[in-house]
């Protein structure tokens, strides 16, 4: 298969997922599971974390409209 485009991360590394975030990785290590709100996949010795799961929980942060609530 030949292909011009790089293939696209599946999972990031926690550094790269805190710059994503613009948060320190010491911060998304507290928003980690089990401490925090935020899955993480283990291999071996190291974390990474998926996109998908950043982008739910970026989603369950935004602030819902005044007409919204009740």
């Amino acid at each position: 298969m030949t292909s011009d485009s790089p293939i696209p991360k599946l999972l990031l590394p926690a550094s790269d997922a805190a710059a994503a975030l613009s948060i320190c990785e010491k911060t998304l290590w507290t928003l980690t599971e089990p401490r925090g709100p935020i899955r993480c996949v283990h291999i071996g010795r190291r974390v990474f974390y998926d996109p998908r799961d950043l982008l739910v929980w970026i989603d369950g942060k935004k602030a819902v409209p005044p007409t919204e609530a009740k």
